[in-house]
This record gives C-alpha cells, sequence and structure tokens, in this order.
C-alpha cells in the first residue's frame, strides 16, 4: 500500500523492498545520503470495546486520526511520502543529496533490528538519519537503552502434598523478584535521559502437574539502561541480586529470533544501546533552524521516553541521528491511539526542509 502511493506520487527515483522487509525509496541522486526513517508495524488492538473508535478505521474525528498505529507509529508515514511531492513541486535542488525514505518493519518486537539489517546486509550507511517516531513535533536527541534479561530458577520437584520433599522454584524466584524491585530503586538518575530502570514483565514455572512443586521458574525483566549503563553492567547488577535473595540462578541477555513478514530471520541479542546527541550537533542544530524558519517559533528539544529505532542507527553504528515526528508519546500503544492533522501537514514541510537545511550548513561549516 505504501509503495503504490510512492508510486503515485511520481516523486521518487527508485521504490523497492530488501530482504528483510524494509520498504525504501529514493529521491534524487546527490552523493550525501540523507535519510528519514519510520517504522510501519504496530502492535496489537487488545480489546476492542474499549476502542472510541474502530482500531483499523482510520477515523478522523476532533480535529485528529484514530486508530491503531496513527500515533506509534504510521502517522509519519503520508508526511514522508508528501515531503517527496513538495521537494518536486517547489522544485528543492537535488544536487547535493539523495533522500531516502525508509519505512521499517519489526520494530515493536526488536528496536532498531531492522537497521542492523539495512547496515549490515544492505551495505547503506547515510550521513544522518531524522527518526520520526512520535515526538509531538519536539527536536528530540536522545533515549535510554533497552535490554531484555532473562532469570531461569530451577528447584527439585516433589508431589504438592509433601512440598517439604521438593524446592519449590516459584518459592526461590520470589526471593528474587522482591530484590529486582529493590534493585530499581537504586538504580541511577541522569540529568538529561531520566532514570534507569528494572521490571519484571513476565513470569512462567514448569510443573509436572497443578499438584506438583515447580521445577523451574523463568522471569522476564525490562532494563531500561540510562547514561553510563551497559549490557555488562546490567547483567552484573542482576546476578548480584539473585546472590542477596540467595538463589542460584542462570542470568542471560535474550535472544530475538522471531522472523519478519518476509519469513527471514536474522537473530539478535535483545541489547539496544543508549544514545544522546548533543545540542550543537549538526543534524539537531539543523533541525532547530528548520523548525524555526517553517514555523516562526522555538523549538522544543529534548529526548524520548521510550525506545526507537535510534538504538541501532546512533547506539550501534553511531550514524547520526536527530528526532522529529508526529503525535505524542503518550498515545502509543492505548486505545487513545491518534494524531492530529495539524502535525501532519507541519511534518511534511519539515521532511521536505531538512535536507537542504542540513547540507547548507554543513557546508557553510566546512
Amino acid at each position: 500500500r505504501i509503495a503504490a502511493e510512492m508510486r503515485s506520487t511520481k516523486a521518487f527515483d527508485r521504490v523497492w523492498t530488501d530482504g528483510f522487509g524494509n520498504l525504501f525509496g529514493q529521491v534524487g541522486k546527490g552523493p550525501r545520503a540523507i535519510a528519514i526513517d519510520a517504522h510501519v508495524d504496530t502492535v496489537g488492538v487488545g480489546d476492542r470495546s474499549e476502542w472510541k473508535h474502530d482500531p483499523y478505521a482510520g477515523r478522523v474525528a476532533s480535529g485528529r486520526v484514530w486508530g491503531r498505529g496513527a500515533g506509534d507509529q504510521e502517522g509519519a508515514v503520508p508526511p514522508m511520502v508528501y515531503a517527496a511531492r513538495i521537494i518536486r513541486d517547489l522544485k528543492i535542488p537535488l544536487d547535493e543529496y539523495s533522500l531516502y525514505l525508509v519505512f521499517t518493519v519489526q520494530e515493536e518486537d526488536c528496536d532498531g533490528l531492522c537497521w542492523q539489517y539495512i547496515v549490515r546486509e544492505d551495505g547503506f550507511r547515510p550521513e544522518v538519519v531524522v527518526v520520526t517516531d512520535s515526538t509531538d513535533c519536539r527536536i528530540l536527541r536522545g533515549q535510554r537503552g533497552r535490554m531484555e534479561i532473562g532469570v531461569t530458577v530451577k528447584g527439585r520437584s516433589c508431589h504438592g502434598s509433601m512440598p517439604h520433599k521438593g524446592d519449590n522454584a516459584v518459592h526461590k524466584m520470589a526471593r528474587v523478584v522482591s530484590e529486582i524491585e529493590a534493585l530499581n530503586g537504586r538504580l541511577p538518575e541522569d540529568p538529561f535521559l531520566g532514570k534507569g530502570t528494572v521490571t519484571v514483565t513476565y513470569i512462567n514455572c514448569k510443573t509436572p502437574s497443578l499438584c506438583a512443586v515447580p521445577d523451574e521458574a523463568f522471569i522476564h525483566l525490562d532494563r531500561r539502561l540510562t547514561a553510563g549503563e551497559t549490557e555488562a553492567s546490567a547483567l552484573r547488577e542482576v546476578r548480584d541480586a539473585v546472590r542477596r535473595a540467595g538463589v542460584k540462578a542462570r542470568v542471560e541477555t535474550r535472544t530475538y529470533e522471531r522472523p519478519s513478514y518476509t519469513g527471514l530471520v536474522y537473530p539478535t541479542r535483545s541489547y539496544f544501546p543508549t544514545w544522546v546527541e548533543l545540542e550543537d550537533a549538526p543534524q539537531v542544530q539543523a533541525a532547530a533552524v528548520t523548525y524555526r524558519e517553517l514555523f516562526r517559533r522555538r523549538p522544543r528539544i529534548g529526548r524520548w521516553t521510550f525506545s526507537t529505532n535510534g538504538v541501532s542507527i546512533n547506539g550501534m553504528f553511531g550514524i547520526p541521528c536527530v528526532g522529529f515526528g508526529p503525535a505524542e508519546e503518550s498515545v502509543a500503544h492505548t486505545v487513545n491511539d491518534s494524531v492530529a492533522i495539524e502535525q501532519l501537514v507541519q511534518c511534511a514541510a519539515f521532511y521536505a526542509a531538512f535536507p537542504s537545511v542540513y547540507c547548507g550548513m554543513r557546508r557553510r561549516t566546512n
């Protein structure tokens, strides 16, 4: 559907899809590669009875578009596509750059995996990337990292009528969970990125029957990493928490290996690094100038609370990155998922103007 819309605008030099399923559109053939990223997958709708509007209808009401993915984050797709048409209609020079619109997949499951494939397998490494995941038309320059940690505790099963003869893995895990909760309170806080956090998001056990003591228990931890925190430090803290609980456990970074819609499995460790760009970084400054020139007011500059493809683009690969997109973070994954139409118009203008502003500022700097 997106590819068909792109082709219908007659603004693109090339439209194609890679082996992972990411969709690309190229505008211009200049030497500098500038990319704008939007992920086009969404989470599920949950209980449809909780929705005021049909989550799949794209209802327009009260100046907003409503539906699953409207805010997070398919709302950025039309502005991106029609930014290409704006560039053509206004005859904005394309001598200096090629603009690549990148519509990525599987971000909700594994943020940034799409860009791991793009950089490592497609061999595409742009000079700068605008990430369009919900910013409420603010300019965002960083986010906490994220990782998924698995903790497995072993026990010994026995009949439920004689629990003293076994070693209940769930009881042992309960002590671990208490220590994880305490660990969350001790994690550091960064004045810009905010606090590191850890929380249990899934728990399970193995037991021969409901009349038996479980011999294994498992928890999944969602760990958000603030400045200075790493995969190694986060694993060490969880292992220390397990020791404080007086329990032996296996603690490990989980592996993601689900197929994309093309059927391709591209495994990765579920560690997604923290990243921050300075406020005077060229792409952040170019975004601020673009905003001021278009809207005649000072931009709001900040950071995301949730995670984005920036964990790979900048966190793994060091590609300069800045965020600008429609919709508030607060509507993501909710039954109020929606986006203001006014912001769609603003973003279309921003995406059309940013590449030329960025190239012009870099040229003057050099």
